[in-house]
């Protein structure tokens, strides 16, 4: 855990960026982005890329950049009236150009959208996605084509921890945004029984695993409440992981996941194992990925 000493500032979503296609996909993302950025007072910025080593799908536009053409697009359900909606066009490679756009321009948030149950390679833009969770500096939310137009909220928000760098580091952007909303935020975490046999109920290993998964709720909750949530539910679950955590959005009826993914190592030393990559795959809800720091990992 982080000590007091070495705790970053509040992150707060002041700049969200949504990459765009012009998909269903990319239309959630843009609400997604605009619910936050009312909560947040933010800026969100809308980014196409022309990337030259890929066929590009035709615009529906005249005149206007493609990005321009998909904010106007979207005025007639989403009411992004009184907002800060900047649009911007890049050209070259897809991910290494939404990933230089939000470093320059101080991105906070990057909002991504992806298609249905096909899992992580087809998201928007192909397997960009999957690069821009690898690798962004950011969290990135991702946000599903099929989800239903106009119900994003972030009213309970569903927080998996093992105690790990990774889940620290998801702890700071949830709690920014469940204080802003007044949400509540259901900390779980899974103990792993997959390989302890059948005879599990007194086990020693499992009472040690239960202790780890108690301490790191305790301080997930204490360092949720120095941020201002107000309200946190607490749950210690037994078996696989990834399924637990399905069942954990069920019975909270969450509306988000936040899930820490460790430092640049890729996606299969995401907290939990490949835990965050099967939720961003398959979550019924949107799943905000967050990267651990560099100099947080664990080598």
């Amino acid at each position: 855990m982080t000590t007091g000493g070495e705790q970053r500032d509040q992150r707060m979503f002041d700049t969200i960026l949504v990459p765009t296609d012009g998909s269903p996909g990319s239309e959630r993302a843009f609400e997604a982005a605009v619910a936050l950025a009312r909560t947040h007072d933010a800026t969100v910025h809308v980014l196409s890329v022309v990337d030259k080593h890929g066929p590009t799908d035709d615009w529906d536009y005249d005149g206007d950049s493609p990005a321009a053409a998909f904010i106007e697009s979207q005025a007639d359900h989403v009411d992004s009236e009184g907002l800060s909606v900047a649009s911007a066009v890049r050209e070259g490679v897809v991910h290494d150009a939404v990933l230089d756009y939000a470093d320059e321009n101080a991105i906070d948030l990057i909002v991504m959208g992806t298609h249905g149950r096909t899992g992580v390679r087809r998201f928007l833009l192909g397997s960009v996605t999957e690069k821009i969770v690898r690798l962004a500096d950011v969290p990135v939310l991702s946000v599903k084509a099929d989800a239903e137009p106009g119900t994003i909220s972030f009213d309970d928000i569903l927080l998996p921890t093992d105690g790990s760098s990774g889940a620290e580091a998801a702890i700071e952007p949830t709690g920014t945004l469940a204080s802003e909303t007044d949400a509540t935020v259901h900390l779980v975490s899974v103990v792993d029984t997959r390989s302890l046999g059948v005879d599990v109920g007194s086990s020693v290993i499992v009472d040690e695993l239960e202790s780890v998964a108690t301490d790191a709720i305790g301080d997930a909750s204490d360092r949720l409440a120095e941020l201002g949530v107000g309200t946190i539910e607490t749950a210690i679950t037994h078996g696989t992981p990834y399924r637990a955590i399905l069942d954990a959005i069920e019975d909270a009826d969450a509306d988000l996941v936040v899930i820490g993914t460790h430092g640049r190592t890729g996606i299969d030393r995401y907290l939990l194992g490949s835990v965050a990559e099967k939720l961003v795959r398959t979550s019924p809800i949107p799943v905000m990925t967050v990267r651990a720091s560099d100099a947080g990992e664990e080598q």
